[in-house]
């Protein structure tokens, strides 16, 4: 199969985007997927998902990076590092993410710049997913996210203020389909449900009424075992196989394989 490169984005902060991009990865390396995640984010949670905090930071610091990817033209081979778990790497990102926008805003042809940075390694065929995390923004860094992906998940808070500005974000994404006309909304995730309180099933309902919108069929419930795994550097996929929310993850690693490899 051809490379399919997915973003997870949403302008609101604390909606799980990281913690989905890192448990999605790894419960597709279980299905024998090869996957490359790339850390879009100054706060670096996607990279601490797989390698402890001075690991991260070293990363941050070193001459490979989202960062120099993004405006040093640096090699993107050299940005891939091995993780300790098979058939999952990561292109790690920098505190000096925060500037980006800035010298993002100055180059030439700024909205395509990562998707010609990671053109050689889609091209390669080595891996089945790219996953990219994007930071909580509609800016330009976000804007190369979605020109590059092939497919966008949106990971959604079931709490009241959770649909806040969905509205935003798919008026964004048809901005995005002016330069990108493949991309392709794959689903709305919806994270860290109590299915006890009255606004998880507002929430559902609300999505519902959109129509238009695939909503995963699995959500993600909160867990225990999720901040657990953050706290020790692993997805919850690997730290607690047994875990709700691990087998949660599975199902919708399932359903993406079987959105994208079958459609």
């Amino acid at each position: 199969m051809k490379t399919t490169i997915i973003a997870f984005a949403n302008n609101k902060g604390g909606s799980g985007k990281s913690t989905g991009c890192s448990c999605v990865a790894a419960a597709l390396s279980k299905l024998n997927k090869r996957v490359l995640c790339v850390d879009g984010d100054m706060q670096l949670n996607l990279t601490l998902s797989f390698f402890n905090e001075e690991r991260a930071f070293e990363f941050a610091k070193s001459e490979f990076n989202t960062y120099t990817l993004l405006t040093k033209d640096a090699d993107s081979d050299k940005c891939v590092r091995k993780t300790e778990y098979e058939n999952i790497d990561l292109i790690p990102s920098s505190t000096l993410m925060s500037g980006v926008e800035y010298e993002l805003f100055a180059k030439w042809q700024r909205e395509t710049i990562l998707k010609r940075a990671l053109s050689k390694i889609k091209e390669s065929g080595k891996y089945d997913y790219i996953l990219l995390d994007a930071p909580p923004t509609l800016g330009c860094l976000v804007m190369n996210m979605l020109v590059c992906a092939d497919r966008l998940i949106i990971p959604l808070e079931a709490s009241p203020w959770g649909l806040f500005g969905l509205a935003n974000m798919f008026d964004f994404v048809e901005s995005v389909k002016g330069i990108n006309s493949e991309l392709s909304v794959l689903g709305v995730l919806v994270t860290k449900v109590d299915t006890r309180k009255n606004y998880f099933k507002q929430t559902l309902e609300q999505l519902n009424e959109l129509g238009n919108v695939h909503v995963f069929k699995e959500v993600i419930r909160q867990d225990s075992a999720i901040e657990w795994a953050q706290d020790n550097s692993k997805p919850v996929v690997f730290y607690k196989p047994s875990s709700r929310s691990s087998k949660e993850f599975e199902a919708v690693a399932q359903e993406i394989v079987s959105l994208c490899e079958n459609s």
